[in-house]
């Protein structure tokens, strides 16, 4: 008597399991962890995010790296043991990095006939697509307010313009390496590196992150520096988080659109090779493609959704879209990234700690 019933408990045990692995009772089943590695940027709503772990049983945890370039170091340097299991936020500036240090694993989403054609550039499907936007110079309108502004790309570094602009490091940041490309393509090789002299020897500051640059040095965050290296959306940005009484209708800054000053940047989610959770990147991967997530990533990350038929907010008609972005193909980028950020590092960083030297003499 007393076996026949331990043999119909471990029976009902056997169908308990099993449906705990098909999926049923969730509450039940032990939850599986993705980390996610973003750079700093990286905001969605916390209700969208709540949603997805509800429904898949996928508890999402975000590992801050950094800025874009901090982030992808990050993940190269732990290849073999990787930290998380999805990287987002590198962009087609660092696209060839990600790609040659061979992190990440090809996938396939289902989403991607939903996405912008132009934005697949990787044909090994290793990265996927999640936003794009324009890194552009911002300026605080209340202090050109009665000042002439730059007409042309080189006017910054022209005296009437010294010390009013600061710029991040393309060596850490991914906006600071997306305005060098701009400068390669503005004024081609053989006339960046003078373009680059000419506003070190004009006071401009670089410091190494987007964060830094935009929050401490800008003039709209109690800065010194009227000009900024930022994104198109800014502006919007700016008017939608304003608390002034009554709420102005226009922002407070403006995109400064000199030929050829702003560059078009895509930015991508990938999964790390090494990935215990592969079933869970994936499913990850096809969330951050679906239509309310897409249409939530505009005023959180200020940047465009990738998927087609996403709605853009109401505010958005302040993020302009610059006449004349430069564009360099992503081979461009590959053959030439690092020489030219030697190059810039010899003449901008090292030039300055030069003059730094003469002046202490």
């Amino acid at each position: 008597m007393h076996k026949t019933r331990n043999i119909g408990w471990l029976a009902w045990l056997g169908v308990l399991f099993a449906l705990l692995a098909m999926g049923f009772f969730p509450a039940l089943a032990q939850q599986t962890t993705l980390t996610v590695l973003t750079h700093n940027s990286f905001s969605l709503d916390k209700n969208l995010i709540a949603r997805f772990e509800r429904e898949s049983g996928i508890k999402l945890r975000f590992l801050k790296g950094g800025d874009a370039g901090e982030m992808l170091n990050k993940a190269i340097l732990s290849k073999g043991a990787p930290i998380a299991d999805v990287i987002y936020g590198f962009d087609n500036t660092l696209l060839s990095r990600a790609l040659q240090a061979d992190i990440l694993q090809p996938y396939r989403s289902p989403e991607l006939s939903n996405l912008r054609p132009e934005l697949l550039l990787d044909q090994t499907f290793r990265a996927t697509p999640v936003d794009f936007g324009y890194v552009a110079l911002n300026y605080d309108r209340d202090y050109f307010k009665d000042r002439p502004l730059p007409q042309r790309f080189a006017d910054l570094a022209s005296p009437e313009f010294a010390g009013l602009l600061v710029v991040q490091n393309p060596a850490t940041s991914s906006p600071g390496l997306a305005f060098l490309l701009a400068t390669v393509a503005a004024f081609g090789e053989e006339g960046y590196l003078d373009f680059w002299e000419g506003l070190r020897k004009n006071g401009v500051r670089v410091v190494s992150g987007w964060s830094e640059a935009y929050y401490t040095h800008f003039t709209r965050a109690g800065g010194d520096r009227p000009l900024v290296v930022s994104y198109s959306t800014s502006p919007a940005a700016e008017l939608y988080y304003s608390e002034a009484k009554p709420k102005p209708s226009e922002p407070p800054t403006a995109n400064l659109f000199l030929p050829r000053s702003s560059f078009f940047q895509v930015e991508y989610v990938g999964i790390l090779k090494g990935t215990r959770n592969l079933r869970a990147a994936q499913r990850f991967v096809d969330w951050l493609l679906s239509k309310p997530v897409q249409e939530n990533i505009p005023t959180q990350m200020w940047v465009y959704p990738a998927r087609r038929e996403a709605r853009l907010p109401e505010v958005f008609r302040f993020a302009q879209v610059p006449p004349e972005p430069a564009r360099l193909t992503p081979q461009q980028i590959t053959n030439n990234r690092e020489r030219w950020i030697r190059e810039w590092t010899q003449v901008v960083v090292q030039g300055q700690a030069a003059e730094a030297v003469r002046a202490r003499r």
